[in-house]
């Protein structure tokens, strides 16, 4: 046979070959039940644009910032590297900051300063929290990669739910417009995304703060609406009870590791952040006897004692909303199928301790715990408490040690245990009233 016909013969092959592969993956597509990502605060991009009620606090902060805008005058306003640098960060802070109306009993932006999440929908603005700085703001690309792996294509059955992570939803009978409108949004997307996907019911997979923004979301849908439409909600590192790293935000700031970054620059933006106010210690999972804030006068705050550390740190403007708004939110059992993946083993603030200076300068020691680094264990763990003998409830809860709330998004263990679990939602497999798993 001449080389020739060798030739022929091996290109046909390579083409069978190739075939056989897109098929099979086309296929594992098709049996796939559709997942939407949730990101946690501060998980996507956010835009701006600045109108005509803007009044800049300084030359630096004027209009023409940044340089980089689109032909409507919208710019990334989250991440821009910019706020590293001080003059930046302060109209970075001014900017980023809402407001809540005592009369309107809801939040708003800053006069101004219009703004809008990107690409819903989409996990474009989820991978990377500034696409022109892969490297150093990688969000969930490692997941999606995973993902990507066992038949998961963006778009067609793969999706993202962005937010403006700034605003929070509200107790019973109190507005939030931004939230309540994302909510929205995000239960026509899971319809859609069923719809597209032969009606197969979806997989919500969300990182912190999101788990609590889908679980409110199942919680004011009918029960019929999500037996049909969900088919399993998996939360990573989300802070059921809060975290009592949030009180030292709201005393002294947090710049998060970010270098050159000043926490009192950005200490009043964190302040206005209804998400944040969320995220305060909840009396329902802390215990209300154990002291999370010391002062050298022997004055102590316990989760019970929210709304007078709000006052007595100079934040009385947040005492209102905390009480009517945060205060009576639950976590009501879901009735759907839940794994929660969570971190353990990493040093978490479990209490601060301050000096003679008061809350004008930082702890002098911070006594530490188990968690995630972020979220305390008995956040992470406390829907065990709060759904323990709850009927029609399946729960599963798998412990990861060493990893961060962070690095659960791109330690290889850690992933190879989200993509496990997902594909036994896709093989069917089902799950017993509650299940823990530790690994280390």
């Amino acid at each position: 046979m001449s080389n020739f016909h060798l030739n022929i013969l091996l290109y046909t092959k390579m083409a069978i070959l190739s075939m056989l592969a897109m098929a099979a993956s086309s296929s594992a597509a098709a049996n796939v039940h559709p997942v939407i990502l949730i990101p946690g605060s501060g998980g996507n991009q956010l835009e701006a644009r600045l109108t005509s009620e803007y009044k800049s606090s300084s030359l630096m902060c004027n209009k023409w910032y940044p340089l980089k805008k689109d032909p409507d005058g919208w710019f990334r306003l989250w991440f821009d590297p910019t706020v590293i640098f001080r003059p930046f960060t302060k109209c970075f802070n001014q900017r980023m900051m809402i407001y809540f109306d005592p009369d309107e009993d809801d939040y708003h932006n800053a006069p101004g300063v219009e703004t809008r999440v990107p690409h819903f929908g989409s996990i474009q603005s989820l991978l990377y929290l500034n696409p022109t700085l892969k490297g150093i703001t990688s969000y969930m690309e490692p997941l999606v990669k995973s993902l990507e792996k066992v038949g998961y294509v963006s778009g067609k059955n793969l999706f993202g739910a962005p937010y403006d992570f700034r605003y929070a939803l509200a107790a019973e009978g109190h507005p939030s417009k931004v939230a309540s409108n994302y909510l929205s949004d995000l239960k026509t997307l899971i319809e859609s995304a069923s719809a597209s996907n032969g009606a197969r019911p979806v997989i919500l997979l969300t990182h912190s703060l999101g788990g609590l923004f889908a679980l409110h979301l199942l919680d004011r849908s009918p029960i019929s609406w999500r037996q049909k439409y969900i088919k399993r909600l998996v939360t990573l590192a989300a802070p059921w009870g809060g975290t009592v790293g949030e009180m030292l935000t709201y005393a002294n700031g947090n710049s998060f590791g970010v270098p050159l970054v000043d926490p009192l620059l950005v200490r009043d933006e964190q302040r206005s952040a209804a998400s944040n106010l969320w995220l305060m210690p909840s009396p329902r999972v802390f215990d209300e006897s154990k002291p999370l804030v010391v002062m050298a006068n022997g004055t102590h705050y316990t989760s019970l004692d929210i709304a007078r550390f709000l006052g007595d740190i100079g934040f009385p403007e947040g005492v209102g909303p905390y009480k009517t708004r945060v205060l009576p939110l639950g976590l009501q059992a879901p009735q759907v199928p839940v794994t929660c993946v969570v971190g353990s083993g990493v040093k978490t603030p479990e209490k601060l301790i301050y000096g003679g200076s008061g809350f004008g300068e930082q702890p002098v020691e911070i006594v530490y715990g188990d968690g995630d680094g972020t979220v305390n264990m008995i956040s992470l763990l406390a829907v065990e408490t709060e759904w323990g003998g709850c009927k029609n409830q399946s729960l599963e809860v798998i412990k990861i040690d060493g990893v961060s709330h962070t690095d659960i998004l791109k330690d290889e263990n850690a992933l190879g245990k989200i993509v496990g679990v997902v594909s036994s939602v896709n093989s069917g497999i089902s799950m017993t009233s509650l299940v823990v798993r530790t690994f280390s």
